[in-house]
């Protein structure tokens, strides 16, 4: 199979016929084999609420994984979506998915909570994976057409199919953080990350800072000129020169959905019952994640302990009701903090729960819509206390959800979220003794404070919908393509992106890209990792 850098241009006779294309590790669908016969039922979110819309106005595809290894699928429509599958075997699951994506670049991405680890045989599978999925937009994109690829599974496609198809206007958006330069240094691949980045017209980002990141790292790896939020990519790159512009285009919710359903008597109903079945406390605090290290559950339940183990909270007062989405299970990390979070629950209920009054109800599966939108109209405190995190979304939709404008949000300052929902009570979950007192002040905050802060919160989701979030996104990528020129930095890039601790530049030349696979070398070569 080629390398990354050996994509050849295909001619117009190869075009397909779809003017806009999303691209993501996963197809906005789950095998469903309950009946009769094997189907699919969509699995909605954020990004099948905020695309949808345009692929039906377009003649729009989907590409992207069925979630089924081994098996080919011919293309199919759902919910008036076009959907193009890629297959993946079970070794590319392994060592592209789990491996390169989930135990490189996740852990790194996200402030090497956990090491990452890095092996060639997973950044060879990582390659041929994001090779076969440019190969299909090739396949299926019209001349001209929109391509919108999403998140860290796929850095390398932008430049594979700006080579393949020029013609084409190419977006990307990174869903995780971008890590300070420091820490993306340590990844063997990082200049052939950057250029698979660097082949679209527009790079989006969650934060600002991630945005400034990526172009301090491609400063000081590529030795490019950005300027703003441009970057200017020279020829002879093995990208054709071009302009590309890297800024923050935080992501939101569906929020007149949310709020619609928080309205629905049947729901409201149903959250009165989950305040009974938990034994119908003063205050339920609820916590809603992925079983993942980065989301900072296990310092979650550390502080509420210590809270109840001290008197400051009262099991007969309280209550925390904790669930947490299973996911990637296979992998050791992951079954160390499920272990870790299990434990600390027992631990917390053996010494601290009386007959009839639990102290933390564990629910370690996921919920569909209504009954997730009843927890949060159930919960009085909210409790986000990622230790890193793109943006999270679940706190977003608790303030969608409180309709009554009560409520209060916990929320780590490490979160996208906390840029936005800045009257939050802010916390460094890193900090047990700040965490606990946040969740003191959200338990013990009187009804005006709750009602001021909701207010805030509620106005600024109100007019930052994730519709308008992809409607921004593709008006800018259409603006930039059609006139790349025009693109005007809109503000000073090298003082504030500069670390006084550390150059923008290596300090010296050495071998160290070539031995990592960037200049011409192939991404293959790299001799260092494992």
């Amino acid at each position: 199979m080629d390398t990354v850098n050996s994509a050849e241009p295909v001619g117009s006779a190869t075009y397909g016929d779809n003017d806009f294309v999303v691209v993501a590790n996963r197809l906005p669908v789950d095998r469903d084999t309950t009946g009769d016969s094997p189907g699919w039922r969509t699995s909605p979110g954020g990004l099948v609420t905020a695309v949808a819309p345009v692929m039906k106005s377009k003649e729009g595809a989907w590409i992207g994984w069925t979630g089924v290894a081994d098996t080919d699928f011919e293309p199919f429509t759902i919910d008036g979506m076009r959907l193009i599958p890629v297959t993946l075997s079970s070794d590319e699951v392994l060592r592209y998915y789990e491996g390169f994506s989930n135990a490189t670049l996740w852990p790194l991405y996200h402030d090497v909570i956990v090491p990452p680890e890095y092996h060639r045989t997973w950044w060879d599978s990582y390659v041929q994976v994001n090779e076969r999925f440019a190969a299909k937009v090739a396949e299926v994109a019209a001349e001209g057409a929109t391509v919108w690829i999403h998140d860290y599974q796929l850095q390398l496609v932008p430049q594979l199919v700006r080579r393949m198809r020029p013609d084409l206007a190419i977006g990307f958006f990174n869903h995780i953080p971008f890590p300070p330069f420091e820490l993306f240094a340590q990844l063997p691949w990082r200049d052939d990350i950057l250029r698979g980045l660097l082949g679209a017209d527009l790079i989006g980002f969650q934060r600002p800072a991630d945005a400034a990141n990526f172009r301090r790292a491609v400063r000081g790896r590529l030795n490019f000129t950005t300027k703003g939020s441009t970057v200017t990519v020279p020829s002879g790159q093995l990208l054709p020169a071009h302009l590309v512009r890297a800024e923050a285009f935080p992501i939101s919710i569906d929020t007149p959905y949310l709020e619609e359903l928080a309205r629905d008597p049947k729901i409201i109903e149903r959250a009165q019952q989950i305040r009974e079945e938990v034994g119908n406390p003063k205050v339920v605090m609820l916590g809603v994640d992925r079983m993942d290290y980065t989301k900072g559950i296990r310092h979650r339940l550390k502080a509420f302990g210590e809270l109840l183990a001290e008197g400051k909270l009262d099991v007969e007062d309280i209550v925390l009701i904790q669930i947490a989405t299973p996911s990637r299970e296979r992998l050791e990390q992951y079954k160390i903090i499920r272990h870790d979070v299990e434990l600390a629950v027992g631990r917390i209920n053996g010494e601290q729960a009386e007959v009839g009054s639990i102290a933390v109800h564990y629910l370690h599966h996921s919920y569909p819509r209504d009954e997730m939108t009843a927890f949060f109209l159930a919960a009085d405190v909210m409790l986000v206390t990622a230790l890193r995190d793109g943006m999270n979304l679940v706190a977003k939709e608790y303030v969608a959800c409180r309709g009554r404008d009560d409520g209060a949000l916990v929320l780590s300052e490490f979160t996208g979220a906390a840029d936005q929902l800045k009257s939050a009570v802010m916390v460094n979950p890193h900090d047990v003794g700040n965490l606990k007192a946040g969740i003191l002040e959200a338990v013990q905050m009187d009804e005006k404070s709750r009602a001021r802060r909701m207010k805030q919160m509620r106005r600024k989701i109100s007019t930052d919908t994730v519709s308008i979030w992809s409607k921004k996104f593709l008006a800018e990528l259409d603006a930039i393509h059609t006139n790349p020129e025009a693109i005007i930095p809109d503000r000073p890039a090298a003082l504030p992106e500069r670390s006084a601790t550390a150059p923008d530049r290596p300090a010296a030349k050495t071998d160290a890209r070539a031995e990592h696979g960037a200049g011409n070398t192939s991404p293959r070569d790299a001799s260092t990792a494992r």
